[in-house]
């Protein structure tokens, strides 16, 4: 199956968010699809974050991830998105969830050079839980991604409305038609 990177990829307004989002379809084993299982596939996403992502302009060129790193930086994206997701659940999660994501950061933040995809993601990370965006915090209704709602109202509720929004509206329609026949 060909892949490749595009500004959907990039839908959560966040580095962090845009490495944990690397997951497809978490929440189902069945189907789930993780984009890094595949080293060109890590290799790619700083340069496509580069175009993409909504923190570009904060961490400009990055590398991926050295071979030896990889697994330190697959633990960040997991820490960051277990607390993450908890939180855009509604509840402040709990402390051990905080210490886990704190200490994947501090990890990162040791072990990764300046300019690294590790060290861009561990700072976007600590951005988001001291900044007031983190209230904006939501699930995608559709794709289970983690994505900010920088919408006035906060009423967004699809981590890109081209792509999750259009497919559940569509099948929204085609369900109202199916019953009204």
């Amino acid at each position: 199956m060909t892949f490749s990177w595009t500004a959907h990829r990039f839908a959560g307004g966040a580095l962090a968010l845009d490495v944990a989002n690397s997951v497809i379809l978490r929440a189902d084993p069945a189907r789930r699809t993780d984009r890094f299982a595949v080293s060109r596939q890590l290799d790619e996403f700083p340069e496509a974050a580069r175009q993409f992502c909504a923190e570009r302009a904060l961490f400009g060129d990055v590398a991926p991830p050295e071979p030896e790193d990889r697994a330190g930086f697959l633990q960040l994206r997991e820490a960051i998105d277990r607390y993450f997701r908890w939180k855009a659940g509604g509840s402040e999660p709990p402390g051990s969830l905080l210490a886990d994501l704190l200490e994947a950061i501090a990890s990162a933040l040791r072990r990764a050079p300046e300019g690294s995809l590790e060290a861009a993601a561990a700072q976007s990370a600590l951005r988001l839980l001291t900044e007031a965006e983190s209230a904006r915090l939501k699930i995608c209704g559709h794709c289970g991604w983690l994505f900010l709602d920088r919408s006035r109202n906060r009423s967004r509720a699809w981590c890109d409305m081209a792509v999750c929004g259009n497919r559940n509206k569509a099948s929204r329609h085609y369900r109202r038609k199916k019953e009204s026949l």
